[in-house]
């Protein structure tokens, strides 16, 4: 259900009727699937009850899917009309604007020190964090336990592991033993975990510094391995995966057409509903586990343009307390982004709250994407568009990404410019 914020509401923002009063505005994304679950009705029971406890701060929220979210706040930015708060996918474009609040000067010491760190240091921009972690997630290996037990397979730890078993599964009739989404949907995601898993370590798009190494050589023996021992021996199914989104793999996996797929949490709830027994192991690497499981944010950020730092702070501290991450998270099948939260889900025993184990162990130690770097927008669309060439019949995956590390570097040398 979506809000439309009125430019005349916007710039109405200021002017209170008393001195005192403040009218805070946050635009959010909408995690429910259906109106029914829709995040407005979340962030509308947030802002009534912060504002029975401070009379003088008003809450004005509006919620948009995620495939508009991101552009109506660039849209109310670029025209001067900034909203006070956005949760959306990234923040480094307007902190390097120098349109943000550091988050020092908006959230008390307790607060934030609560985050995780592997997410706290990810909203740095120019060593000064300026994006919230607001939820997250990682990614585990989901293999569809009937299929196995029919095929007499254990999970796979190693990639000759999941070579092995995707071949049996192929001999039984699996249409997808392996289901390798490299379409346009999201294939910075697969591609990203695949290269987490490489030999010496792997170290995803970029190195300890955060210099991109998309052709490094760990990465072109990834996805050789990938395209000779998966693609070349149709082992990821009928579509090929520069064609197949995340979407319909995840369906797949729920009618039961898939032997395995790097899934996240909301693929719990999907094969559940059909009925899919499934199991799920940490993502494996060339020689064993892989260094790291990928991890996702999404990011709240305060901006400058109205000057509320101290009303945007106190409202979220609130909206961070143990109590909310928490109501949010569940409500969703997200991780928490606080350790406050995680502990406490951890040791839950509710069935919810246990089906998140597997990613919540995760988290303090997965690898996020390079998002406090403002070429990473344009990285992560030429990842989408091209990776699935390098895995196409006569493709070459050092070929792709050298093209794609070039496509890095000269946006990272345009937007240090």
């Amino acid at each position: 259900m979506v809000s439309a914020l009125g430019m005349t509401a916007v710039l109405g923002g200021c002017g209170s009727t008393g001195s005192s009063d403040v009218t805070l505005r946050l635009v959010a994304a909408d995690y429910g699937d259906s109106a029914a679950n829709s995040s407005r009705k979340y962030w509308d029971a947030l802002a009534k009850e912060y504002e029975k406890q401070h009379s003088d701060v008003k809450v004005e929220v509006s919620v948009y899917s995620w495939n508009d979210v991101d552009r109506k706040v660039k849209e109310m930015v670029d025209a001067g009309h900034a909203p006070d708060m956005a949760q959306i996918g990234a923040y480094a474009d307007y902190a390097a604007a120098g349109k943000l609040y550091p988050v020092s000067d908006l959230l008390s010491i307790r607060t934030q020190a609560d985050f995780l760190s592997p997410l706290s240091d990810a909203g740095q921009w120019k060593h000064t964090q300026y994006g919230i972690p607001f939820a997250a997630s990682t990614r585990v290996l989901f293999y569809n336990k009937t299929l196995f037990a029919k095929a007499h397979l254990a999970p796979p730890t190693t990639w000759d592991e999941l070579a092995a078993d995707a071949t049996a599964l192929k001999t039984e009739g699996v249409k997808y033993p392996y289901a390798l989404p490299l379409g346009p949907e999201e294939a910075q995601a697969e591609t990203m975990q695949w290269l987490l898993g490489g030999g010496n370590g792997g170290s995803g798009y970029t190195d300890d510094v955060g210099t991109y190494t998309i052709d490094s050589a760990t990465n072109v023996e990834t996805f050789t391995w990938l395209k000779d021992e998966l693609v070349d021996k149709g082992l990821t199914g009928p579509v090929a995966p520069g064609k197949l989104n995340r979407a319909a793999a995840f369906a797949a996996f729920a009618d039961g057409q898939v032997g395995m797929v790097n899934g996240h949490p909301t693929l719990i709830q999907q094969a559940a509903r059909k009925g899919v027994e499934f199991g799920t192991v940490p993502m494996p690497g060339r020689t064993g586990r892989a260094r790291a499981s990928m991890g996702v944010a999404d990011w709240m950020m305060g901006f400058k343009q109205n000057g509320h730092a101290e009303q945007i702070g106190g409202f979220l501290d609130f909206a961070y307390s143990e109590k909310n991450v928490l109501d949010f998270s569940r409500k969703y099948g997200l991780l928490p982004v606080t350790s406050s939260a995680s502990n406490t889900m951890a040791a839950s025993d509710a069935a919810a709250d246990k089906a998140l184990r597997p990613f919540l162990e995760q988290l303090p130690t997965s690898e996020l994407y390079p998002v406090g770097k403002t070429s990473w927008a344009a990285v992560s669309a030429a990842v989408k568009q091209n990776i699935g060439q390098a895995l196409a019949p006569g493709g070459s995956p050092a070929g792709v990404l050298t093209r794609l590390q070039s496509t890095a570097m000269a946006a990272d040398s345009s937007s240090a410019s």
